[in-house]
């Protein structure tokens, strides 16, 4: 019997069209590395408005979605621009009280996303015990997803967490085939159980690679085409942050960035110019340079960076 091979290749803007005001959105990536930043562009020129947003380390593409007023909700366990500074729009809209903040750690965000990709309802851990961040939560909005208990086993004390499974997780990769198979290069972080918490998947690949190369190398495929609904194929996708093996971060406009986010109006400048001024991410990459500046960055095939 031959199988139905199904073709998920779809645009972003299409993808993101699926995406409505309100959902719960995973976004994988790390700092300023494999950040989603095709989908977050979209996500801003489509309005899309009260979004939860979840993420282990948060980087460049959730400092633009809370910049531009798409975020109602971000569920963290930290985050920065790494040596380039912080994350200033979050911050800034923290300390006014525009986004509601659940600061977890990153370990305990690993860790409930672990329990979604199990399909249990909560898991126990023994971090955060007597500290200030447990506190925090339990006194704020972060009493839903937390609770205390002793082990009927042993006695000992346990936090517990409860599932986190959001409504769509967005993952940049390397290479991905139409299918939806995918390999990640390098650090994965918390990725792999992300998305597989999530109840939609959304791949982002620098490029398409034949089905029989994920044929040969089956332990290599992290997240399976059965769980995947879309890929989206786009080549320097997440600039200006980094992709291991394919390219680095561009450290002129990860400056250029940080400038303008200091203030509400450099960012809404930021924003006008970069996002809003251009109709799609090819646009956007000749609008920062082009072909030059993707052979500046590109990364050395053997050294990998």
């Amino acid at each position: 019997m031959q199988l139905q091979v199904t073709n998920k290749l779809k645009s972003v803007a299409a993808v993101v069209k699926t995406i409505p005001d309100g959902a719960h959105i995973a976004l994988g990536g790390f700092a300023i590395a494999r950040n989603v930043i095709t989908v977050a562009h979209e996500l801003i020129r489509q309005n899309r408005r009260e979004l939860t947003l979840s993420q282990c380390v948060m980087g460049l593409d959730t400092d633009l979605l809370v910049g531009a007023g798409c975020v109602k909700r971000l569920m963290v366990g930290g985050g920065s621009l790494d040596r380039f500074g912080l994350v200033q729009c979050v911050n800034r809209a923290r300390e006014t009280g525009e986004v509601e903040s659940l600061d977890y750690t990153s370990l305990s965000i690993c860790f409930s996303y672990l329990a979604g990709a199990l399909g249990i309802s909560f898991i126990p851990i023994k971090s955060m015990i007597a500290s200030e961040v447990l506190e925090r939560l339990e006194r704020g909005g972060g009493a839903d997803y937390i609770r205390r208990m002793d082990c009927p086993f042993t006695g000992e004390p346990y936090v517990l967490l409860k599932a986190i499974q959001p409504d769509v997780s967005l993952v940049h990769v390397q290479v991905a085939d139409e299918q939806g198979n995918c390999q990640i290069h390098g650090p994965r972080w918390e990725n792999e159980e992300q998305a597989k918490a999530a109840h939609r998947i959304i791949l982002i690949a620098e490029e398409i690679a034949p089905t029989s190369l994920f044929q040969q190398h089956p332990a290599r495929t992290i997240i399976p085409a059965h769980r995947v609904e879309a890929v989206i194929h786009q080549p320097f996708g997440a600039h200006p942050t980094s992709v291991y093996g394919c390219y680095d971060y561009d450290s002129e406009h990860l400056k250029l960035y940080v400038e303008r986010a200091r203030t509400r109006e450099g960012v809404k400048q930021y924003i006008d110019e970069f996002i809003y001024g251009t109709r799609d991410h090819a646009e956007y990459l000749e609008k920062v340079g082009g072909a030059a500046m993707q052979e500046k960055l590109k990364a050395d095939p053997v050294l990998g960076y």
